[in-house]
């Protein structure tokens, strides 16, 4: 008995001094486990006579239930100082703003958002948009344009060429989106009212210059079109692509091999503090070039020049997004930098209308 008592004080000591839940439960296994000191003894009550057994056994199922108070008793107070330490190492500051939902943490890039502003506003004209594939063959994207033989644009030091092929020709990268204007008269039949945005090519970087960047052309086939009716779109683009009631534009002579006549358009504008103002001030920025679509442009295509006549216009959808929302250098555009995306970009629900407003 007094060996009992002894063992009973050690178990009751080791079950104290257990510092976690993983330590108690090695006291419980040595104490109560198949093999453990407590169960040894259970297992000794066999052996011995009846009145033993009943002396023994009383003393030793009292001791085991000692134990197994002690044990629950013990699994209580550590899982309180567990919980308690859980609490204060993750204790909430409620003072803390909400995070933003995931809808309103994300962000639309600036050329997605033109993108779709530019759609809307000649959508709302009556245009239809026009795709077509970023490999172009050089007949669509020069000889059908009317670019001559041995044009610098047809050159390995401006242009994206493939290797050729087993009959010489080679495959590009368009480098404007005018083929998709080829393409549309190839398959449409006059009147013809689309405009083009998609990505282009040349071989070009600097601040204003990117290898791969981004145009959208408009097209006009009709057979009373003229410069009057060109003048008038890019009057009311403007007027509200830049949000402003009312903005001068200037139109002067230029050359393009695709436009006979051709023009370079520019618009009032002011510049004060690095700012660029539109609708307002004495100068005057370029923001494209247009023309009345080359005959020799409309007989490559399969239309009679003496019947139709159109034009066209081409501008670049990162020169543009610049200039309305402050952007100083067109290589951040492809950076991927959350940080300047987060500054410049737009909330996915804001999506432009021209009633509600484009940049809204």
């Amino acid at each position: 008995m007094s060996d009992l008592a002894t063992l009973e004080k050690s178990i009751l000591s080791d079950i104290a001094a257990a510092g976690d839940e993983a330590a108690l439960e090695a006291v419980r296994v040595a104490a109560l486990g198949k093999k453990g000191s407590i169960s040894a003894l259970l297992a000794t009550l066999g052996k011995m006579s009846p009145d033993e057994r009943k002396t023994q056994g009383a003393a030793i199922n009292l001791a085991k239930d000692k134990v197994t108070q002690a044990l629950t008793a013990r699994r209580d107070i550590l899982k309180s100082a567990a919980l308690d330490t859980r609490l204060a190492s993750e204790t909430i500051d409620v003072t803390l703003p909400l995070r933003e939902a995931a809808a309103e943490q994300g962000r639309i890039h600036p050329l997605s958002q033109v993108f779709e502003e530019v759609n809307t506003i000649f959508a709302d004209m009556g245009f239809s948009i026009a795709e077509g594939p970023d490999i172009e063959t050089d007949d669509y994207n020069f000889t059908k344009l009317n670019f001559p033989e041995g044009h610098p644009a047809r050159e390995m030091h401006d242009t994206f060429f493939f290797n050729p092929k087993e009959d010489g020709s080679r495959m590009l990268l368009r480098t404007h989106t005018s083929p998709v204007q080829v393409r549309t008269m190839l398959s449409q039949k006059p009147p013809i009212r689309v405009v083009c945005p998609g990505r282009t090519y040349r071989i070009d970087s600097d601040a204003t210059h990117t290898p791969q960047f981004h145009q959208v052309e408009g097209l006009v086939i009709d057979k009373g079109s003229h410069l009057g009716h060109l003048k008038w779109i890019l009057h009311e683009f403007c007027k509200a692509f830049f949000e402003v009631d009312h903005i001068n534009m200037r139109f002067r002579p230029s050359f393009f091999p695709f436009t006979e006549p051709s023009l370079e358009v520019d618009i009032q504008c002011r510049r004060d503090k690095g700012e660029i103002r539109f609708g307002e001030g004495e100068d005057w920025l370029e923001i494209l070039g247009c023309g009345m679509v080359h005959p020799n442009v409309l007989r490559a295509c399969g239309i009679d020049p003496d019947v139709y006549q159109g034009f066209a216009w081409g501008m670049g959808i990162d020169r543009i997004a610049m200039l309305k929302y402050g952007i100083a250098d067109l290589r951040q555009l492809f950076e991927s930098d959350v940080r300047w995306l987060s500054h410049y970009g737009f909330k996915p629900l804001d999506v432009p209308t021209l009633a509600g407003g484009l940049s809204t």
